[in-house]
């Protein structure tokens, strides 16, 4: 049938995730960082999502699209009440230290203060980001040192990659995220293995072409915990 639905223009799309979370059908989701409508039959046409998108990337046309299918739209949002991933909400955080069952003695608190942190799953204007020190590490450096909380997160924005495991090239989206946001500073935590190169160069090239102007450094930490240098 011939009706009204949402058109997304990726050109335009930011990435920042507003209209997703605006959507109460669940008819778009996150795609390699770009909104996308993911059935036709999940959109109502209403257009919730509209006055949400902050570059005005979402449009309506009228083309041809299955019907709006409210049964398969609870259906959907039931399974995901019971047993959906939150990591595509942003959110702060703000905990206290707490006893772990695990553990004898004091446990320190998790210097992570905002959710999510992957990069691929970051929004690229999420409040948290504006005024933020902004640390870009490669997953594998909080394992390797066992100081990164209090010397790396701690009091920093942290945006977590691995370009050979997530096959993607991170420049684009931390351009973005540089060249619209007030980032005071930018720290690449990396690890000394080859891949974690695809990591550095996204984020010193990322902020090149953001034309800010910006204290930064690159930490590289060895497999065996040690940091080599703190090049800049």
């Amino acid at each position: 049938m011939k009706r009204k639905i949402i058109h997304i223009d990726q050109q335009r799309c930011n990435g920042c995730g507003l209209c997703a979370n605006a959507c109460q059908e669940g008819a778009i989701a996150m795609v390699d960082g770009k909104a996308r409508l993911i059935r036709d039959d999940y959109c109502d046409g209403l257009g919730n999502c509209l006055p949400h998108c902050p570059t005005g990337a979402i449009t309506f046309v009228e083309r041809e699209a299955a019907p709006f299918d409210e049964a398969a739209v609870k259906a959907r949002m039931a399974a995901q009440s019971a047993h959906g991933c939150p990591g595509s909400a942003a959110r702060s955080l703000n905990r206290p230290a707490a006893p772990s069952p695990l553990s004898e003695g004091p446990v320190l608190a998790s210097q992570l203060r905002q959710w999510p942190v992957q990069i691929k799953l970051a929004p690229v204007n999420a409040p948290w980001l504006n005024g933020a020190h902004l640390l870009v590490a490669a997953d594998c450096t909080a394992y390797a040192y066992g100081n990164f909380h209090q010397q790396f997160l701690k009091g920093r924005v942290c945006l977590i990659g691995c370009p050979k495991l997530d096959g993607v090239d991170y420049t684009e989206k931390l351009t973005q995220i540089l060249r619209e946001n007030e980032v005071k500073s930018l720290t690449v935590v990396r690890m000394e293995v080859p891949c974690c190169g695809g990591l550095e160069h996204a984020a010193v090239t990322a902020l090149k072409n953001s034309g800010k102007f910006l204290p930064w450094q690159v930490v590289t930490v060895s497999i065996d915990g040690q940091i080599l240098d703190a090049a800049r």
